[in-house]
């Protein structure tokens, strides 16, 4: 497992009936605040504030086409006009089993990154993934 320390939040949020939104600086809009959207948020801070990747190299929900089908990758890093990295949030109280490896791993086959992420905000679980192979990480990457 990778230790992942946040930084103090500084979000700006509000309220309207009775539910309450997050601004999302990346895409550039107020989101329902979810517990995934907690997780998200909070671990896009990480790597910007803690491990300092360039906030213009992360896409956030981006679409993907997985054979016929369309979905949406939480995180998704560039480096060298390609994509690295993909991290895939959970809600804090989903458990990070097979199945959530599953699906990153699914989105995988059409990105092609070198690093996979998975976290739920209390847990996360990295591997490096090099000519076939993948090795578990400890610790999410320099930039």
């Amino acid at each position: 497992m990778v230790k992942i320390d946040f930084p103090e939040p500084k979000f700006r949020m509000k309220k309207e009936d009775n539910k309450e939104f997050i601004f999302d600086a990346f895409r550039k809009l107020w989101v329902r605040l979810t517990p995934e959207e907690w997780v998200r948020q909070n671990f896009l801070q990480y790597l910007i504030q803690v491990k300092n990747y360039p906030a213009s190299l992360i896409a956030v929900e981006t679409e993907i086409k997985l054979h016929d089908l369309r979905k949406r990758c939480d995180i998704i890093v560039y480096k060298a006009n390609k994509p690295w990295m993909i991290v895939e949030c959970k809600e804090m109280n989903e458990t990070l089993n097979e199945s959530v490896l599953q699906q990153v791993l699914r989105y995988n086959i059409s990105i092609s990154s070198e690093y996979l992420v998975i976290t739920n905000g209390s847990l996360t679980a990295g591997w490096q993934l090099n000519m076939g192979q993948s090795t578990e990480i400890n610790e999410i990457p320099e930039w």
